[in-house]
C-alpha cells in the first residue's frame, strides 16, 4: 500500500482537530508534521490548540507556528463558531513537547526539502503559509504533489453571503494558490456540508468510551451548540476532514474538474471563490472541486482514526 506523505496547516479549531486525528491515524498517510495559521482564533491559540490536539492524541510530530496575519495584514477569529479558546467545550492536556524553532513556513520548506517522496500540502485554514511557501521557495514546488484545501465554495458562503471563512480570511493568497500551477483539490461548504455531526455519531462515539471519545463528544456537543446558533444547523459540518478523505479515498466524494478563481475585489463578494462548473467563461481548468460526499464513507474513516486514537 503506498503512504501519501502529507503536511497539515491548520487552524485549530474543532473541525481541524478531527483532521490532524484523521491524518495521524489513517495508514494510508504520513503525516509529517504541523504549521498553524490565524484563523479560528489568535495564531498564539491555534498553535498551543495544535500542540494540546497532539498531546491528547498521542502524536508526535513537528509543530511550527505560522503567520498570524493574513498577506494584507489582516486576522479575524470565529469566537462565534469555536469560542473564546478556538476550541471549547473540553479541557485539554498540556502539550508534551515544544514548538519548532523556525516559522511554519520554514517547516513546510524544510519537510519539502528532506522528503525523498513528493510532498501533498493540506490546507484546512487560510491559505496564508502556502502562499508565503510558494513564493519563498520556488525551487521547491517540483517536490510537491499537489495542495488539497478546505475552502471556497460554489454556491454560497458563510463568512459573507458569497465567501467562505478560509478564503475571505486571505484571498489574495488563495490568488496565489489557484494561480500556482499545481494540482489542486478544493473541498469546498458543497461537500463539507454533507459532512454532518448527527446523532449516530454522538452514538459511536459515546459506544467506544474512551478519553478521548470522550473529549471529542465534549468539543463536538459545544460546536453543535455554536452551529445551530448561528446558522440553524443542530448538526454541524465536520469541514476540514473531508480535505484528508479525499487523499485516502477519492471516491469518497464527487469532484469536477473546473476553473476556480478567487474574487478579490467585488464590493460584496470579496473572497468569494467563482467556481466556473459549467465552463460559461471557458477559462484554463485549475482545480478539482469536491461537490459530493458519500457520507457513510467518511464516517467510517474518521470513526476508524478516534478508535485507533483511542487506543494508542
Amino acid at each position: 500500500m503506498s503512504v501519501i506523505p502529507i503536511v497539515l496547516d491548520c487552524d485549530p479549531g474543532h473541525d481541524d482537530a478531527m483532521a490532524i486525528i484523521l491524518a495521524a491515524y489513517n495508514p494510508k498517510i504520513k503525516l509529517l508534521g504541523i504549521s498553524t495559521v490565524s484563523g479560528n482564533g489568535a495564531i498564539e491559540k491555534v498553535t498551543q490548540n495544535a500542540l494540546r490536539v497532539c498531546a491528547l492524541a498521542k502524536i508526535n510530530v513537528p509543530v511550527a507556528q505560522g503567520s498570524g496575519v493574513s498577506l494584507l495584514g489582516a486576522a479575524e477569529a470565529a469566537t462565534d463558531i469555536h469560542g473564546e479558546s478556538a476550541l471549547d467545550g473540553a479541557d485539554l492536556p498540556a502539550p508534551t513537547f515544544e514548538l519548532q524553532k523556525m516559522t511554519g513556513v520554514e517547516l513546510i520548506g524544510k519537510l519539502v526539502r528532506e522528503s525523498s517522496e513528493k510532498v501533498t500540502l493540506v490546507a484546512t485554514g487560510p491559505l496564508t503559509n502556502i502562499a508565503l511557501f510558494l513564493k519563498l521557495y520556488p525551487e521547491l514546488v517540483t517536490n510537491v504533489e499537489q495542495i488539497v484545501f478546505m475552502g471556497g465554495s460554489a454556491s454560497r458562503g458563510n463568512r459573507t453571503p458569497y465567501a467562505e471563512f478560509n478564503i475571505w480570511m486571505d484571498p489574495e493568497a488563495t490568488d496565489v494558490v489557484l494561480k500556482s500551477g499545481l494540482p489542486l483539490t478544493m473541498c469546498g461548504l458543497d461537500v463539507t456540508h454533507q459532512a454532518l455531526v448527527t446523532k449516530e455519531v454522538f452514538g459511536e462515539l459515546e459506544a467506544m468510551g474512551t478519553e478521548l471519545s470522550k473529549k471529542i463528544i465534549g468539543l463536538m456537543k459545544f460546536f453543535a451548540k455554536t452551529y445551530d446558533e448561528v446558522f440553524e444547523m443542530p448538526n454541524p459540518p465536520l469541514h476540514d476532514p473531508v480535505a484528508i478523505a479525499v487523499l485516502i479515498d477519492a471516491t469518497v466524494v464527487q469532484s469536477k474538474f473546473v476553473n476556480v478563481e478567487c474574487e478579490l475585489k467585488g464590493e460584496f463578494t470579496r473572497g468569494a471563490t467563482v467556481v466556473d462548473i459549467f465552463d460559461r467563461e471557458g477559462r484554463k481548468k485549475n482545480a478539482t472541486v469536491a461537490l459530493n460526499l458519500d457520507a457513510p464513507k467518511f464516517w467510517s474513516m474518521m470513526l476508524d482514526a478516534v478508535r485507533a486514537a483511542g487506543q494508542a
